[in-house]
């Protein structure tokens, strides 16, 4: 016995399947849901709302801090956390604070 001859199979695209392409994110509306007006998000972590430093237990809001230094330290050092789900609830549940301007903390060794 000889087994048929392999052919390839053909795929349809998206357009003969009847799937639309997904809307980039800039075109969507509302536009991306990420931008802060007041700065930019660092590139690690642009898609998370709360960032937290490991060595304070601080969690920074990026739509509301107004200081980029401190969130450039924290990327910089490679100390910045991120939650899932990106809530405060998740952070706090983590043992992270709110940080608030004029709040500092001891800078410790990370854990993780």
């Amino acid at each position: 016995m000889v087994p048929p001859a392999h052919t390839a199979r053909q795929v349809p695209s998206r357009s003969e399947s009847g799937v639309a392409p997904a809307a980039p994110l800039s075109s969507r509306p509302g536009g991306d849901g990420y931008r802060s007006p007041t700065m930019d998000r660092p590139r690690s972590f642009e898609h998370a709302r709360y960032l937290g430093d490991k060595r304070t237990q601080l969690v920074y809001d990026l739509d509301e801090w107004e200081d980029g230094a401190v969130i450039d330290d924290i990327v910089a050092a490679g100390v910045g956390a991120a939650f899932g789900p990106d809530t405060l609830a998740e952070a706090r549940n983590r043992g992270y604070s709110l940080a608030r301007p004029g709040r500092r903390r001891l800078h410790r060794a990370p854990r993780s």
